[in-house]
């Protein structure tokens, strides 16, 4: 099984999801949801931007897990900032779902002229009401995360931005470590692009795959990934990764390929 990362908030989340970037809304998604659960995965991303919430909402529906043994995730898009365009965004999002609450709720990207303060605003509220059992955002920097935090009531418990060993937003990944904010990695296997000496180098060593070897790059330095795949065999390989672990310097040199 995945393990689970805990949150400063109390809640525990999957080291590893299924992200669902273009993903169609239609029955291969719902298929993939059931495969991914099938596969040992509790962790979904979607968001209303990628227009498949529908059929992830049937892919939960008929995986044959509890809902609440599953961890939900999904954003809101950029034309929904604002107060009450945030709260009419979110029950758009939960009523294509198919849910009573989301797990994670993300702010996409930060927008524009600080449009994420009023947004964040219905954060909080939502949070606050039960409805969302994390709150958090995307894309965000380290001056913007600290302009958030400098004027809200609830800092942000996830940071959702692109990581991999060719690129390390370190200003922002330290930032979040240092005050308790989840890093989340979308594109955490750069599309398979992974044939570097330190990579290859350790997937020898281990008699493992460059991916699995950079997905337990991510997992030792405690950020959180949701690769994306549609194939069953790819989300195995994916999470087999607890069988290992990468030495001090493998880990230091991997991380050199910035």
């Amino acid at each position: 099984m995945i393990p689970n990362f805990k949150l400063e908030n109390g809640v525990e989340v999957p080291a590893i999801g299924l992200g669902t970037w273009l993903m169609k809304d239609d029955e291969q998604t719902a298929r993939c949801i059931k495969d991914a659960v099938e596969a040992g995965y509790r962790s979904i991303d979607t968001a209303m931007f990628y227009h498949n919430e529908e059929s992830i909402g049937k892919g939960i529906k008929e995986c044959g897990i509890p809902r609440e043994q599953l961890y939900i995730t999904t954003k809101l898009w950029n034309d929904d900032h604002g107060y009450e365009k945030t709260l009419e965004a979110f029950s758009g999002s939960l009523k294509r779902l198919g849910l009573t609450y989301i797990d994670e709720y993300l702010i996409h990207w930060p927008g524009f002229d600080e449009s994420y303060l009023p947004t964040w605003k219905a954060f909080e509220k939502l949070y606050q009401d039960g409805l969302i059992r994390v709150i958090g955002v995307s894309n965000f920097t380290k001056p913007l995360l600290q302009h958030l935090i400098d004027h809200c009531a609830i800092k942000p418990m996830v940071n959702q931005v692109e990581v991999h060993p060719l690129f390390q937003p370190n200003n922002a990944i330290n930032f979040c470590q240092e005050n308790g904010i989840q890093i989340e990695a979308w594109r955490p296997i750069v599309r398979g692009k992974l044939d570097k000496e330190p990579i290859i180098k350790a997937a020898e060593k281990y008699n493992k795959t460059l991916v699995q070897v950079t997905m337990r790059w991510h997992y030792q330095k405690g950020i959180r990934t949701i690769p994306k795949t549609t194939h069953k065999e790819r989300m195995i390989e994916n999470a087999d990764i607890f069988d290992f672990t990468l030495t001090d310097d493998e880990v230091k040199a991997i991380s050199g390929l910035n």
